[in-house]
């Protein structure tokens, strides 16, 4: 008799043939395996021969010969040498079992991987639901068995067995047959792992649980066909590597231990754990869950958690849990604190964890916060890891390593870059490629690459979203162009210098152990509008290279309770990793002298004020505050910020020196100009600027030359904006021009 398998395997007679006990192949097993359903199938037909001769039968609709039938059977897909289906006894069916049964666990003892014994221990599968599986699986295998299916059923449209069937063809008595029912409940193996559907008769919306045919899934057919390629539809939001990186290529902050302790603690015991990895990207935390998998010598099944978030979450997490088991992999859920915070989906993290906790294996989840669990793992321990970012001198080892092999320009100061960008290790990687990329692209044959590469390349790596809740500022002011006096205009280069050495002091000098909060650089600009707050700001990210963001805090100020916290949160978590200055204009909004609490507004404008300088304690970067009265800010807040510069409103000689250096060189001005007059005119370097700029696009739309008289009716204009009258004793021998 011949049974079902590929007909390209019909050439390799000798797998049956053999006379050992080990099986050769995985399809070997199978083969055999589709024999003893073939004897079933026949001797069940056997039976409903003989009802229909004695007239017990009813299935005169539907016929198929005997001949039809051993033509199927004699033409399944490799030779055997059992006896014709004319002369099956049950005695043969049991002699072919216990043949199975023998090489299978020789084979399984000389190290033979046998997909189907390997299926039915994951899943735990009794021998019926591991035969229910063979019997689904032949027509899967070899069309004509549907032809079968449909005469064994009396229905020419059930190609595929039903429950009912299956229970017929294994079970001897009605009381086996009641007991096998249960193997098609939504919780039995077969059905909890999605190993096979069932599904409703397509003329029968309330078909009974044993009248639905069976379909194998179709990953279960690829895994005992030996094909290992992820399930498609969990494909496109997972991956699977096979790693090799050991604890060496794990690199912590210095004499940081602990971590590396942790893990090899958990190497030695069988117990699996639940792992939650906090941190920023490329800290290292995927780096952890490949080098526990190669550790352990197993896969690591890579899953962004977002999809988790998707139609069918629970569906899609079986899959994920149960392609981890055919492939005995470990998994790693990237970014699972999008399913923790999530407020706005049905999934429940609990019923996901609970879920998580039933798969035996280990488990990773990543995310930016630590988290602990909303219960008591029943199969897992858990632990909780958080994966800071370097100090600069390590940053700098990685900056090292990462670049070993590319050509560098001589300007390349990896001290500079280390201490200004926070990155982790990934971050770096990519900063680095965008660098290179940066550098080919240039169209001189020079292909090194350059500070300033390196510096594109960091702030294309910097987070970008401040971009939706700040203006994000094209620094273009030089030092020369500030006029400041001399005292304020140190200050200002001290916090460049303060940029600059940050790292030298916190991580080389050792400050960074002594301070749990503030160390960051808290900075105050106050003075009258005008007076060059903004321009220092910007000469300042210039000068460090770094990105300016102007936040308008009079529009984080809100009236209801607890909006402008989170709106100043939204701020600050955004700013962690965006690498960038942020520039608070308009700080009065909020700041105000903290007095008695006379009503609830001034209790919850405190809590404003003290809300914001929470954020700036625990905000390691640059922020800067403008205000037009420093008198507005207490002395409380006062002694938090490293800075406090007032720029002061601009005596007659600063005046005339904004005047000289106010016209770039490219405009054409007369040389009726008087600047010392000017000078006279008590005003902001932010007036000065308006009124050079107005009386330049005066000058353009008439005598193409920026004449004195331009000037004049510009600063009349200038006035008017202000609300100031242009008085005779102001203007002069000009005054005629106003008039």
């Amino acid at each position: 008799m011949k049974t079902l398998i590929a007909g390209s395997l019909k050439k390799s007679g000798d797998l049956i043939t053999s006379e050992n006990n080990v099986y050769k192949s995985n399809f070997e097993h199978l083969f055999m395996e589709f024999q003893r359903i073939d004897l079933l199938i026949h001797s069940y037909i056997r039976k409903l021969k003989a009802e229909l001769q004695d007239g017990s039968g009813d299935y005169q609709g539907l016929f198929i010969t005997e001949k039809e039938i051993d033509y199927i059977l004699h033409n399944s897909l490799f030779e055997s040498e059992i006896n014709s289906p004319s002369s099956l006894e049950i005695g043969e069916i049991e002699t072919l079992t216990h043949k199975i049964n023998i090489k299978k666990i020789e084979s399984i003892k000389k190290g033979q991987v046998l997909r189907l014994p390997l299926l039915s221990d994951i899943f735990h599968l009794n021998s019926f639901q591991v035969d229910a599986l063979l019997i689904c699986l032949v027509s899967e295998l070899k069309l004509p068995y549907e032809q079968i299916y449909s005469y064994l059923q009396n229905d020419l449209t059930k190609k595929r067995p039903t429950g009912d069937l299956v229970i017929k063809l294994l079970c001897q008595n009605v009381e086996e047959k009641i007991t096998a029912r249960m193997n098609f409940s939504s919780s039995s193996p077969l059905l909890e792992n999605h190993l096979i559907y069932l599904s409703n008769n397509e003329n029968d919306d309330h078909s009974t649980l044993l009248s639905r045919s069976i379909k194998v899934d179709e990953r279960i057919i690829s895994f005992l066909l030996e094909f290992d390629e992820i399930d498609p539809r969990i494909k496109n939001f997972s991956t699977i590597i096979n790693s090799q990186r050991t604890i060496k290529d794990l690199i912590l902050p210095e004499n940081d231990t602990a971590l590396i302790d942790t893990i090899k603690w958990y190497f030695q015991t069988n117990n699996p754990q639940i792992f939650f990895l906090a941190g920023p990207y490329g800290t290292g935390k995927k780096t952890v869950a490949e080098i526990v998998s190669n550790e352990f010598d197993m896969p690591l099944l890579i899953v962004d958690s977002k999809a988790l978030l998707e139609d069918e979450p629970y569906k899609m997490l079986d899959l994920v849990l149960r392609e981890a088991l055919l492939q005995k992999a470990s998994i790693y859920f990237e970014g699972f604190d999008a399913v923790v915070k999530d407020t706005n989906s049905k999934v429940n993290p609990l019923n996901i964890i609970k879920k998580m906790d039933q798969f035996p294996n280990w488990i990773f989840l990543s995310g930016e916060q630590s988290w602990e669990p909303p219960c008591v793992f029943n199969n897992h321990g858990f632990i909780s890891m958080d994966f800071p970012l370097l100090e600069a001198k390590n940053r700098k080892i990685l900056w090292e390593a990462f670049l070993d092999g590319y050509d560098l320009s001589g300007d390349v100061d990896l001290d500079e870059i280390a201490s200004k960008f926070k990155f982790s290790g990934g971050q770096i990687k990519d900063a680095i490629f965008t660098a290179g990329q940066i550098a080919k692209s240039r169209s001189d044959d020079d292909l090194a690459i350059s500070l300033l590469d390196l510096y594109l390349g960091c702030k294309a790596q910097s987070n970008q979203k401040l971009s939706s809740m700040a203006k994000k500022i094209d620094p273009r002011y030089t030092w020369e162009e500030i006029i400041l006096p001399n005292d304020v205009k140190e200050q200002l280069k001290e916090i460049s210098g303060h940029v600059k050495y940050r790292e030298t002091v916190y991580s080389d000098w050792g400050f960074n152990r002594k301070l749990s909060l503030g160390k960051g650089l808290n900075i105050l600009f106050s003075g009258t509008s005008g007076t060059g707050k903004t321009m220092a700001a910007e000469i300042i990210a210039r000068e460090v290279g770094l990105d300016i963001y102007k936040i308008d805090l009079s529009s984080l100020v809100s009236k209801y309770i607890g909006e402008t916290e989170k709106n100043l949160n939204k701020i600050f978590k955004e700013a962690q990793t965006s690498n960038a200055i942020l520039f608070f204009d308009e700080a009065d909004a909020l700041f105000g002298k903290r007095s008695e609490v006379k009503d609830s507004h001034d209790r919850y404008a405190n809590i404003e004020t003290n809300y914001l300088l929470q954020k700036m304690e625990e905000h390691e970067g640059i922020v800067i505050l403008a205000s037009n009265y420093k008198k507005n800010i207490d002395d409380a807040f006062l002694r938090r910020l490293h800075f406090a510069i007032e720029f002061p409103f601009p005596d007659e000689t600063l005046r005339e020196n904004i005047w000289k250096n106010i016209f770039p060189k490219e405009t054409p001005v007369n040389d009726d100009v008087d600047l010392g007059f000017l000078a006279n005119f008590k005003i902001t370097g932010g007036n000065i600027k308006n009124i050079a700029l107005a009386a330049t696009f005066l000058a353009a739309g008439s005598s193409r030359i920026v004449k004195m008289e331009c000037i004049i009716k510009a600063t009349k204009r200038e006035f008017q904006k202000m609300g100031k009258l242009c008085t005779p004793e102001e203007f002069g021998k000009y005054y005629k021009l106003v008039k």
